[in-house]
């Protein structure tokens, strides 16, 4: 199965210059184990520069942190889960309810890497860090894309909804970390209860055959 992560080749072949390089090495390590344990120099390492290429383009490791999370909402949040959600589904209910499927796939792929903005956010404590707020600002993006598609199928509270359905969401992930494989399939069950609730009709979403 072909990861999401792995999409970060693409990245690579859209320029070889310093600072894309450093970019991509940070996505790669920062995506697999933290920004916190990561060093600069071991994203140096990785991207085989020399230190004052680095700094040359990131004044800091928070810039370069930021610069990843960017990197994760355009690879992982639009160009993925969205993408996808929209593909398999029909409806706004339909695409909400696909979020489940590609995460149940996700869940099982070996490259399993969590959620990026989550683990940033509980790394970084200062509610005042710029890292910090980028962190709940790509998060509220996420609830941004949940929320339009609540509206679209007439729930009237979309906000109110899509924090809901964000709790399901990031529920199943730290529960797929414990290692329940079954996760996101227990997720989609709660979600369809809550779609029903607010009186909206639930059909079947289409399976890609095609995943990134």
């Amino acid at each position: 199965m072909a990861s999401h992560s792995r999409s970060q080749s693409e990245v690579r072949d859209r320029g070889d210059s310093g600072r894309e390089r450093i970019g991509a090495a940070a996505y790669e390590l920062f995506s697999r184990e933290g920004t916190l344990s990561v060093g600069v120099d071991t994203v140096i390492a990785k991207a085989g520069t020399a230190k004052m290429t680095l700094y040359r383009n990131f004044s800091s490791k928070d810039e370069l942190i930021l610069d990843f999370l960017q990197r994760r909402e355009q690879i992982w949040t639009r160009e993925w889960l969205q993408a996808q959600a929209e593909q398999r589904g029909r409806t706004p209910q339909e695409r909400l309810l696909a979020i489940f499927d590609v995460f149940g796939e996700w869940f099982r792929d070996v490259d399993f890497d969590g959620c990026a903005f989550l683990t940033t956010m509980i790394e970084v404590k200062d509610p005042a860090s710029p890292v910090r707020q980028a962190s709940v600002e790509h998060l509220a993006n996420i609830r941004r894309f949940i929320a339009t598609h609540a509206a679209e199928a007439g729930i009237k509270d979309a906000d109110a909804f899509a924090r809901q359905w964000h709790i399901l969401m990031k529920g199943s992930i730290m529960a797929a970390h414990e290692g329940d494989l079954q996760a996101a399939e227990r997720a989609r069950e709660l979600g369809v209860l809550l779609l029903k609730s607010h009186g909206v009709e639930v059909g079947r979403t289409r399976r890609a055959a095609r995943r990134r």
